[in-house]
């Protein structure tokens, strides 16, 4: 027999209570007061940012205001997405032993076909596509993202049901290196949506029974429906009101390069930002150095931790003080490997001040 893992759906509800909602189910997860959880998650109009990302660089932040779209900061990593009722959301929170001994890259593998293995039981070629995507004929259909706080693995995702490329584009600012890369007009061709693939919109319970029914055969656990319970909400509700709820954190990193003598800079692959300020003899000394980006990286205050170690650096010194930072650190990440700070942090003191 395999795990067991309760299924809760919690409805509609705006991203930051949803967010709220998943700091709750770690919480509780982690004291042992729940077991591992499958939760279905729908959201009111709103656009989220990565827990790593600049919420001014990412967001039309006029536009989100214009159209009452809620801007929200999440706990994992990832790029900015528009949600609405045309999104349907999922995550897992679970013991990552349930998978054996993992890393955030096999988490993410295994997870992602599940998801794909369901979302194909509709009729359509669904397949995980590294890093962390789900397509159909190359187009994406569901981004996830996910890490580990000890051995509790928090992963999640959306599925397009329908999509409303304006607004998505309204609200969202895609880089234009990244539509370039794909070489695509915008970022509407980059993704489709099931109503586009079947050319019906499914029913939203079957697509939550088939997700189930995918997770099921591709991860080898057993299901069962149960409520949310209420030392969750009370989570949840705390949750939102001292942190998640609040513009201070949704705000917390947002348009850094606006202070004085901040310098910027990006690894080779354009995907991380350094924000530094230096000083010493010749600026060769890291005052602060502030890490940005579309980036998967557990434990979640890993970033945080580096930024702190890399403090008082002199910059001769910061490939090997990362590399020393990175080693035997039991540290995990998508699309990104140590080097790429070193790299980010020199290309901002190459800049002129």
């Amino acid at each position: 027999m395999g795990a067991k893992f309760r299924i809760v759906d919690t409805g509609v509800r705006t991203g930051r209570e949803n967010i709220a909602l998943d700091k709750a189910l770690i919480e509780a997860r982690l004291a042992g007061d729940i077991g591992d959880t499958i939760r279905f998650i729908q959201f009111e109009p709103c656009a989220l940012v990565g827990r790593h990302q600049d919420l001014a660089q990412e967001l039309n932040l006029d536009a989100c205001a214009a159209r009452g779209v809620q801007t929200v900061r999440r706990m994992t990593g990832g790029g900015a997405i528009f949600m609405d009722g045309g999104q349907l959301g999922w995550a897992l929170v679970c013991d990552k032993r349930v998978f054996g001994q993992v890393t955030l890259p096999d988490v993410t593998r295994l997870i992602c076909e599940g998801i794909a293995a369901g979302l194909s039981k509709l009729g359509v070629d669904a397949r995980f596509r590294p890093r962390n995507d789900i397509e159909i004929e190359g187009r994406k259909v569901s981004g996830t993202g996910g890490f580990f706080d000890g051995n509790i693995l928090i992963f999640q995702g959306t599925v397009i049901l329908d999509l409303d490329p304006a607004a998505m584009m309204a609200v969202l600012n895609v880089p234009q290196a990244k539509l370039e890369k794909r070489q695509l007009a915008d970022a509407g061709a980059r993704v489709t949506s099931l109503k586009a693939e079947l050319g019906e919109m499914p029913s939203l319970d079957r697509v939550k029974m088939l997700l189930i029914e995918g997770l099921e055969e591709t991860l080898g656990i057993e299901t069962f429906a149960e409520e949310l319970t209420e030392g969750e909400q009370t989570r949840a509700d705390i949750a939102y009101a001292e942190e998640i709820g609040t513009q201070e954190f949704v705000e917390e990193i947002c348009n850094p390069a606006r202070e004085k003598d901040v310098l910027t800079g990006q690894n080779p692959a354009r995907n991380l930002t350094a924000y530094v300020r230096v000083d010493g003899n010749q600026d060769s000394r890291i005052r602060e150095v502030l890490f940005v980006g579309d980036v998967f990286v557990t434990p979640p205050r890993a970033l945080l931790d580096l930024e702190s170690h890399l403090r008082g650096t002199q910059l001769e010194d910061v490939e090997r003080k990362t590399a020393e930072f990175f080693e035997g650190s039991g540290i995990s990440m998508l699309g990104l490997e140590p080097r790429d700070f070193a790299a980010a942090v020199m290309d901002a003191a190459c800049q002129p001040a």
